[in-house]
């Protein structure tokens, strides 16, 4: 995190509570991995998938603690965190496997521990570790990794920010109404609590639309305008950006000292505790985004996503960290980007998600101008919720996805019941993403949107053996893991 975001007594106070940290991890040895995603890239199913798969012994081959059998047994502990909510696994992997829906996404921050008890791979480790290694996942809407940005810029900067990327593609059309109303008041004239209301609506109701699905758009701060919780009403969600500021200090009493000391407000009652009670405490993060959405959008929910990416890199201090440095300041060294929702193609498209999506990821890296190292890209499936098959068309084998797709969907001129199968063609991704970027930045939409056929599954249904329910299916999970914890357990 850039230093102008923090301030002394926030850096004396995470040091301390690192210090803390550390000495609890002397007997109990835990990582805090991190998990976050942009909108509908679905972080509670990867949580929950990632748990019941160490739990009962899923395929994970290319996990090479479980691979080797150094892996022994892994439990659910207590929540350690008293006033963090616990991630409720039980409730989400019912919805999953018992009733096929999938869970609730994120609203709110929430934790879980795990212990992976396990034999080291070094004679001179066994007998200096304890053979566990407590994970505390860490589970938190990606909206508010996006409002970290906020705290190194004043109330200007966010309006200034705010209004030109509203002023642009179709965001100018979602806007209209909140520019309009915003552009009709006079900032420094007397503050007024309803005024106040009125443009807070407004300004919500645009992020809202920004990122609704037929939109799919990801860089949307302040996160808790679409989130509120306990928050709603308050003073500290109750303002929005102006788009012409005089210069100068806000005369006191004036609508622009109210927007102002709100937006103050709302970094220091939301954002700074967030960074502060959580996010500077993790070791490993893993960042989920619905690349395959943004895609099949087009270029502008593409140049959106890479933007946002660009926001929530830049948060992260990745690469290695000293001895004596950890004591007192955490670093994350591993940051995992992973498109989500792969089985949704054939997987001869799987390795060009991963592609595009890195090439999302390099491109945001130079925008920032910060280093790639300890960042890795990959594209995953949760849950699995199709298989692969072929059939014949026109004397040509086609390659297509089968699964029960979610009540409501539609494909052409048939609605599903959720209860029937069907195949689908799922359509290609770009060979050559190269092109597909330079189609994205000349905003040219015949030339950059793929041929997708998007279609919600539900989740899949699980066989039994002689009563016991297998392990939840899933694409490229075990890298995940490996990449994500496999150091810690070697």
């Amino acid at each position: 995190m850039p230093p102008s975001l923090t301030s002394l007594t926030d850096e004396a106070a995470i040091a301390f509570d690192n210090l803390a940290d550390r000495a609890a991890h002397l007997v109990n040895p835990t990582i805090r991995l991190g998990v976050t995603g942009l909108s509908r890239a679905g972080k509670t199913v990867f949580i929950s998938s990632l748990v019941h798969n160490l739990l009962h012994g899923g395929r994970l081959p290319l996990f090479e603690p479980l691979r080797s059998g150094r892996m022994t047994g892994a439990t659910l502990q207590e929540q350690p965190d008293d006033a963090v909510p616990r991630f409720q696994y039980e409730d989400h992997i019912r919805a999953l496997v018992e009733e096929r829906v999938w869970p609730d996404s994120t609203r709110a921050i929430s934790e879980l521990r795990l212990t992976i008890e396990y034999k080291s791979a070094s004679t001179w480790n066994r007998m200096l570790s304890s053979g566990k290694l407590s994970i505390d996942i860490v589970d938190y809407p990606g909206e508010w990794l996006l409002d970290l940005p906020l705290l190194g810029q004043d109330y200007r900067t966010f309006s200034e920010n705010t209004v030109n990327l509203a002023g642009s593609g179709v965001r100018a059309e979602l806007a209209r109404e909140w520019l309009a109303l915003a552009a009709a008041v006079d900032p420094d004239g007397p503050a007024d609590e309803m005024t106040a209301k009125r443009l807070a609506e407004a300004f919500t109701t645009y992020l809202r639309l920004c990122k609704s699905d037929e939109r799919s758009l990801s860089t949307l701060p302040p996160g808790r305008f679409l989130m509120p919780g306990d928050l709603d009403g308050s003073p500290a969600l109750t303002f929005a950006p102006l788009p012409i500021l005089p210069e100068g200090r806000a005369p006191k009493g004036s609508l622009r000292a109210m927007m102002e000391r709100r937006f103050e407000a709302y970094k220091s009652v939301v954002v700074k505790p967030f960074f502060r009670e959580h996010f500077a405490r993790l070791d490993r993060q893993i960042v989920l985004v619905d690349a395959l959405q943004a895609i099949n959008r087009g270029p502008e929910a593409v140049q959106d996503l890479e933007r946002a990416l660009g926001d929530v890199l830049a948060c992260f201090r990745a690469g290695s960290t000293s001895v004596l440095t950890a004591l007192v300041r955490r670093r994350i060294d591993r940051v995992l980007v992973a498109a989500t929702k792969a089985d949704h193609l054939h997987h001869e498209s799987h390795d060009r998600l991963e592609i595009l999506t890195r090439r999302l990821v390099n491109r945001a890296i130079k925008t920032i101008g910060m280093s790639g190292a300890g960042i890795e890209v990959m594209a995953l499936a949760s849950v699995r919720a199709t298989r692969e098959a072929n059939v014949k068309q026109d004397g040509h084998d086609l390659p297509v996805i089968v699964g029960t797709p979610m009540v409501g969907e539609r494909i052409g001129d048939e609605l599903f019941d959720g209860k029937r199968k069907t195949a689908v063609f799922p359509g290609d991704l770009p060979r050559d993403p190269e092109a597909y970027f330079r189609s994205v930045d000349e905003n040219d939409a015949s030339a950059a949107l793929p041929d997708l056929s998007i279609v919600r599954f539900r989740p899949p249904e699980l066989d039994e053996k002689q009563g016991i329910t297998l392990s939840v299916p899933h694409i490229r999970l075990d890298r995940a893991l490996q990449f994500l914890l496999g150091d810690r357990l070697a």
